[in-house]
């Protein structure tokens, strides 16, 4: 008889401390690297920052750091990316800079946190994407109804998932793939 739960795998234990603390440098110079050669990119063939808002550029370090080196990693990067990247670029807004720190923080939390359970990764990334997003909606909705803010509409919640669904798919067809050439390399010796 197999059994269906989901078990935290062994074969993956976190990597050193040191290795940990330079994948966060690593990803949250990806998270901020990354959103402005997009928006450069758009902005050369006139889209502006839909290119950035639709392939989500800044979530695939978070994400990839999360899978990799585990949730602290995670975490961290998910909360400085936003900011270092809103310090040098002024980018994103300042109004949405909290909303993407905790969305982003919770995306590299919860795909830290399942790297090691046995499931296959695209599914990890989907629970994580999931989970970020569900974080994001309830600092909107406090944000919104708790506290009276009016920088940020309730509507954004939907008109982001449908904005960045292009981005979304991307990250299922690339992250798996990363995961699974740095695991391999990595089994391999390298």
């Amino acid at each position: 008889m197999t059994s269906t739960t989901i078990t935290r795998s062994t074969a993956r234990p976190l990597p050193s401390v040191t290795t940990q603390v330079w994948a966060t440098l690593l990803a949250v110079v990806g998270a901020v690297a990354l959103p402005q050669v997009f928006h450069v990119a758009g902005a050369s063939l006139g889209l502006g920052t839909a290119l950035g808002e639709t392939l989500l550029p800044m979530h695939l370090p978070v994400l990839l750091v999360g899978l990799l080196a585990g949730p602290y990693a995670g975490v961290a990067a998910g909360a400085l990316g936003p900011l270092v990247s809103f310090a040098l670029s002024g980018m994103p807004g300042p109004a949405m800079v909290p909303f993407m720190i905790l969305e982003l923080a919770a995306y590299g939390l919860f795909a830290g946190f399942l790297r090691g359970v046995n499931l296959p990764t695209v599914v990890k990334v989907l629970i994580a994407q999931v989970a970020g997003r569900a974080v994001r909606a309830v600092a909107i909705l406090v944000a919104v109804f708790a506290l009276s803010n009016t920088t940020v509409a309730v509507a954004s919640i939907w008109t982001s998932v449908i904005a960045g669904l292009p981005g979304l798919v991307l990250q299922w067809a690339m992250l798996p793939l990363i995961v699974w050439l740095v695991d391999r390399r990595t089994a391999a010796g390298r």
